[in-house]
């Protein structure tokens, strides 16, 4: 028997959808805050919670804290992914980002170790264990929304301002490090100053949680959800969904994209998160030198995302991806020796932006090569839980791995073992199967044949 198609809904106006990715974005840019003030204010408040050893010491046990964070998001990944996938996508937007907020707050308010003693740390794990959950269900949730409301052929253009909000929340957490440490002494910042991004970040969490219940509901999810229901009503088997569904129909699409996102995580964490303290800590900049750096560079970085998406749409999402994975298997090592060598700020900021530059061919593309692999009933999920699963093992290791290298006089070898994950992704991009430009996102070249009838067997893709 033929497979039906599932009808495509009608195309949207581009001020309809430009409306529902900025209202998605601003949420996303205030949960990434959060989740990258943490990053960028730990160097200030490690010796609250970790006050005894060496300020290399003290940075290790905030960056496994922070990896801690990590850990949750597969869970994240899983529940919150089954949850956009069954209840739509606006409401898993909407309690991801509670989560998030809730964690800042938590952070704000714990005392100090010299307060309350194990607590204090005990506080910021637990913090940072909520925050995980909510970023592990963000992701997936956030791409298959920003993948269902554009239309055919610009795709990637809109998908790319995931990861557009995604740097604007980093930049936001750096202005407000900028801010403070023009304002604050050093002694204020690490006595209290780093409190006040976590209030501002868990307020903002406010106002989001009014714009995310204001989104429209993705129409492709509506459109599954009558589905779903109208053959629930029928004479028809019953239907797989939710992990069922992911691991037997798509074990492909799951390996590809645990490929694509181990190498891009690795080299977006590497290249934003743990290099402003590789710049300190071992170039030897000053802290506020090196924020500004961070952020100039980051501000580049974001203007090059809708660019680079828009050419995926015209050119393909392979070539693009190939690209990045090439050139950072090519740069890593050389961009990173250099890096640690170098006093001069502005050549630190012009290799900051070079690496970045190749790392804009997997991110502007991070949630739309990943959405076009699965349908809508599994969409959300099968974004989210192996792109969470990849970083808490990756990616959320990232700074400790470095950091617990350099600690033992074997640096170098972090740099390999960026170009080795990075490697990973050049292999997973040869199983991605481009769509056509015009395609609906369900008739995806990723979706299972037909099971033959009359044999219950499931096909894999």
């Amino acid at each position: 028997m033929p497979q039906s198609r599932t009808p495509a809904p009608p195309t949207p106006d581009r001020s309809r959808v430009t409306a529902n990715v900025v209202r998605g974005c601003l949420g996303n840019l205030v949960e990434w805050y959060d989740w990258f003030a943490y990053a960028t204010f730990s160097i200030y408040f490690a010796s609250v919670f970790f006050p005894e050893g060496d300020r290399t010491a003290q940075l290790l046990s905030t960056a496994v804290v922070f990896a801690v964070g990590f850990f949750m998001r597969p869970l994240g990944g899983w529940l919150l992914g089954a949850y956009a996938d069954r209840f739509g996508r606006r409401r898993a937007l909407t309690l991801s980002v509670t989560l998030m907020s809730a964690g800042s707050l938590t952070i704000a308010l714990a005392p100090g170790h010299d307060v309350i003693g194990l607590w204090a740390p005990a506080l910021l794990v637990l913090a940072r264990l909520a925050q995980g959950l909510s970023v592990g269900g963000e992701f997936g949730s956030s791409a298959s929304y920003l993948s269902e409301v554009a239309p055919a052929g610009r795709r990637g253009f809109y998908s790319s301002f995931q990861y557009v909000s995604i740097v604007m929340g980093q930049l936001a957490a750096l202005l407000v490090a900028i801010v403070l440490q023009n304002l604050l002494t050093e002694e204020q910042l690490h006595g209290w100053g780093w409190r006040v991004p976590f209030v501002i970040g868990a307020a903002a969490g406010l106002v989001v949680m009014y714009l995310r219940r204001s989104m429209e509901e993705s129409e492709h999810f509506e459109k599954e959800r009558q589905r779903t229901a109208e053959h629930r009503s029928g004479a028809g088997s019953p239907e797989r969904k939710g992990l069922v569904a992911l691991f037997a129909e798509y074990p492909r699409q799951l390996l590809a994209v645990f490929g694509l996102a181990i190498g891009g995580t690795v080299a977006f964490y590497t290249y934003t998160t743990y290099l402003q303290k590789y710049l300190v800590n071992t170039a030897g900049i000053a802290k506020p030198t090196v924020t500004l750096i961070g952020f100039a560079a980051l501000f580049v970085y974001m203007l090059m995302q809708p660019a680079v998406g828009a050419l995926s749409d015209r050119i393909g999402r392979r070539p693009v991806m190939f690209a990045f994975s090439g050139g950072c298997m090519l740069l890593t090592v050389p961009l990173m020796t250099l890096l640690g060598r170098t006093s001069s700020p502005w050549i630190a900021f012009l290799l900051m932006t070079v690496a970045l530059t190749f790392v804009t061919g997997y991110s502007a593309l991070a949630a739309i090569i990943k959405a076009e692999m699965f349908p809508t009933k599994v969409r959300a999920l099968g974004v989210g839980l192996p792109h969470a699963l990849v970083t808490a093992t990756f990616g959320g290791l990232t700074e400790p791995i470095a950091l617990a290298l350099k600690d033992g006089g074997r640096e170098t070898l972090f740099f390999w073992y960026v170009t080795g994950c990075v490697g990973l992704t050049f292999l997973a991009t040869l199983l991605v199967r481009e769509p056509s430009r015009t395609s609906h996102l369900d008739d995806a070249p990723e979706a299972p044949a037909p099971a033959p009838q009359p044999s219950s067997a499931s096909p894999l893709a």
